[in-house]
């Protein structure tokens, strides 16, 4: 009796402990979105993929258009597309928010992915737009995932790659920035988020208008990596899953990755669910 008094005041306890962990974190969450800065009037394209179809879940309308036979698959948040790393892809359609007539100054993009080899000596493309000249890329390369962006007209911004190690198999969120960029180099004005919180800022720019096309899962046609390789079409293909793609012509703060993110954040609830059934069962 006294064991079973004993355990039962542990399982409170943790119960307890479990309880103010969430509250603390919620309360983390809430001071976090307080300071977002999401601006849906800018929005380029959302991709949620939740319909099976890489169809704009957006008001913009840019379908996109699916290469080869990606899967459709249970993802983290919902449905994900699984790719083969060969052949699968998604062509993302050309748009004024995007690449082909304004400048930009601000400009988010963000990616839930799981790649199944990331030591692979070749690039895997997770989002790709613009070409040699100007452009955005993010991708898997030995080991690390990396955000780039380069502007190599106007006014001469080489590029900057940053970078982060991740593992193969294992979900993540990788988000890129340009914030309140103009048209000369800057210091801090081009960011690598990850799992929502700010991974590295280094000098940047604004983007001007850049014609090649955009792919998801591969390069479409051309970019530039931290190696200055990829050049080229149909080339990079992304093995493993992607989900909830989004671009924004707004820079987003901590309060907006920690909701892009949240899907990466299951394993507290899970441990609260399962402490309260465990107290619920254990009551005498």
């Amino acid at each position: 009796m006294k064991n079973t008094v004993k355990k039962v005041n542990n399982d409170i306890f943790m119960f307890f402990l479990y309880s103010f962990g969430l509250l603390f974190l919620s309360t983390i969450l809430f001071t976090a979105t307080s300071n977002a800065q999401r601006d849906e009037g800018t929005v380029s394209g959302i991709w949620t993929f939740d319909d099976g179809t890489a169809n704009d879940t957006s008001n913009q309308s840019l379908n996109g258009i699916l290469v080869g036979k990606p899967k459709s698959v249970a993802g983290i948040a919902k449905k994900a597309f699984e790719f083969n790393g060969q052949s699968d892809g998604i062509k993302i359609p050309d748009s004024a928010r995007i690449n082909i007539t304004n400048i930009i100054t601000n400009r988010t993009i963000g990616a839930l992915f799981n790649c199944s080899n990331v030591n692979k000596k070749e690039k895997q493309v997770i989002f790709e737009e613009g070409g040699r000249t100007r452009g955005l890329v993010i991708y898997v390369h030995d080991g690390k995932v990396y955000a780039g962006g380069w502007n190599r007209a106007e006014y001469n911004w080489q590029g900057e790659w940053l970078s982060a190690n991740i593992k193969s198999n294992q979900w993540y969120h990788v988000g890129l920035v340009i914030r309140d960029a103009s048209g000369k180099i800057e210091k801090d004005k081009f960011e690598m988020w990850l799992d929502g919180k700010l991974h590295d800022k280094v000098d940047g720019g604004q983007l001007h208008p850049h014609g090649d096309d955009n792919g998801i899962g591969f390069v479409n046609q051309n970019t530039v990596y931290h190696d200055d390789a990829g050049g080229g079409t149909n080339i990079d293909w992304f093995g493993g899953m992607i989900d909830e793609v989004v671009i924004y012509n707004s820079a987003f703060n901590v309060g907006d990755f920690a909701q892009l993110a949240g899907a990466l954040n299951v394993e507290p609830e899970e441990k609260f669910t399962t402490m309260w059934a465990k107290v619920r069962n254990n009551r005498f």
